[in-house]
């Protein structure tokens, strides 16, 4: 019996194989962005950030487990120039939140944050540990103490522990920002504003005036700022 040999065409090519970008879109919300300026990775953290505890199946959430990774990849990855995150988020665990800010924090390639939508909670912690951050004109931040859900054991080392997970939030944004201090806890703290709960709803323009946020723009001016430090990385690596 002879062999019939079958020839791929362009068409049933496309249909039988998927675009890498398309599902690494898909599975990690994320995306690779090759073209003549650099190679960026574009980093999604929206809904809620998930920890140690799986959160409700219905629930949007970014797993903090498939993050660190992607940042590991990235900080490793020759081929990638620069990191832009956008971030639409209510919060989440604490301290997978200052794990994942720490990690880009600490990155040695170009990072810019920019906030659509909402940055709250711990999330603010996220958007200003990039290089550069930037807020929607009609987004949102949220900034209060931490809370707690479920048991609470009412001793004083449970306030202790509260304290200082506090203090590590706070020290964290006032390092990585041009907030005092002191304007961050009084936002924080503020009272009236929000129901039932202490804290403050701040508004893109007042995150910028305030040095919580550098600069209120969008994509585009996200986009500007993260190619122009690439090309000026690459400037000097000429030179060299």
């Amino acid at each position: 019996m002879e062999r019939e040999d079958t020839l791929s065409t362009p068409e049933t090519t496309a249909q039988t194989e998927k675009p890498e970008n398309l599902e690494q879109t898909k599975e990690m919300g994320s995306a690779d962005i090759k073209n003549s300026k650099g190679n960026i990775h574009c980093l999604t953290i929206v809904g809620q950030i998930e920890g140690h505890m799986l959160l409700p199946s219905q629930n949007k959430t970014t797993k903090y487990e498939h993050v660190i990774p992607q940042l590991v990849t990235i900080e490793e990855d020759e081929k990638v120039d620069g990191l832009i995150v956008i971030l639409n988020t209510v919060g989440g665990d604490v301290e997978a939140g200052l794990a994942i800010s720490e990690m880009i924090a600490s990155m040695t390639k170009p990072t810019v944050s920019l906030v659509l939508g909402g940055g709250h909670s711990i999330g603010v912690p996220l958007a200003v540990s990039a290089d550069r951050s930037f807020i929607a004109p009609s987004a949102t931040m949220t900034v209060h103490p931490i809370r707690l859900n479920g048991l609470v054991i009412g001793v004083p080392q449970t306030f202790e522990y509260f304290s200082k997970m506090q203090d590590r939030v706070v020290n964290f944004v006032t390092s990585n920002s041009n907030i005092s201090r002191e304007k961050f806890t009084e936002l924080m703290m503020k009272t009236g504003e929000m129901a039932n709960d202490v804290g403050s709803i701040v508004l893109g323009e007042d995150a910028v005036r305030w040095g919580l946020i550098d600069e209120v723009g969008g994509i585009s001016q996200a986009l500007a700022y993260l190619y122009g430090r690439i090309a000026e990385n690459k400037k000097q690596k000429e030179q060299t």
